[in-house]
């Protein structure tokens, strides 16, 4: 990740599965030349799980764990809040459970995004500038994964799933801003199995997100995936989703 990190210089990094301890992150972070930077970073209670974590240029003015106290001890939300011009810009890293259909791992996915949901819906009920990021674990539309058919009954796909971005997307005052910003096409993907030719054939899904609230998503002018050039230079399953927001006029990369 790092020669892709220190050629991106992007002002936000956000990121999900670190599965490392605070030291170990900061050593990474060190050698991409961030050791100044601001890290709010939570480990899961199962080592070498989850783990999600928040870095800044400019420091953090708060840092809060957890989903409203819920969550706290798993390694899958942390959001902090940054000063930007005369206002406060709230950035939050997400890793939502895989869940599997008809199971208590599913049950605990979905009370996991219940908890979103209502963190979600008073930032936009308060018109604030928020950032929702991160592996959601979930395809929101079928030109979101190649093999949708195959998947309508898997987690990740699940009718009820789905129905919860319609929530934030269509009633709830966010605005997915890749999707808006490329446009009714397939993908662009972020994640490929390991597996197979998934990375070759592009068979690929589309489950990192970068959610605004509106009055942060009017600022956007640039929005793509860091998609390798071939499988030998992954450096994840995953691929970054980068967008820049031009907030009080300057330009910022997350």
């Amino acid at each position: 990740m790092v020669p892709w990190l220190q050629q991106a210089e992007p002002d936000v990094l956000c990121l999900q599965e670190v599965r490392a301890t605070d030291v170990d992150l900061a050593k990474v972070l060190a050698e991409a030349g961030l050791a100044h930077w601001s890290v709010a970073h939570t480990e899961g209670t199962a080592k070498g799980r989850a783990g999600v974590a928040v870095v800044t240029r400019e420091p953090h003015a708060d840092v809060r764990v957890g989903i409203d106290g819920a969550f706290g001890d798993e390694g899958r939300w942390v959001e902090v809040d940054v000063a930007t011009g005369g206002d406060r810009l709230t950035i939050a890293s997400a890793y939502v459970h895989t869940g599997e259909a008809g199971t208590e791992r599913q049950d605990v996915k979905m009370a996991f995004l219940a908890a979103m949901t209502e963190r979600m819906r008073r930032a936009s009920d308060a018109d604030d500038l928020v950032l929702v990021t991160g592996d959601l674990n979930l395809a929101h539309r079928e030109a979101d994964l190649k093999n949708w058919k195959g998947n309508l009954k898997k987690a990740g796909f699940l009718p009820e799933e789905r129905a919860v971005l319609d929530g934030w997307l269509e009633d709830g005052g966010w605005v997915d801003v890749h999707r808006r910003h490329v446009g009714d096409v397939a993908g662009p993907y972020s994640w490929w199995s390991w597996r197979g030719k998934a990375f070759d054939n592009d068979a690929g899904w589309r489950i990192d997100y970068q959610l605004a609230t509106r009055r942060l998503a009017a600022t956007v002018t640039d929005a793509f995936v860091g998609r390798a050039p071939t499988y030998a230079e992954r450096w994840s399953d995953h691929a970054p989703v980068v967008v820049d927001y031009a907030v009080d006029g300057t330009l910022h990369d997350a």
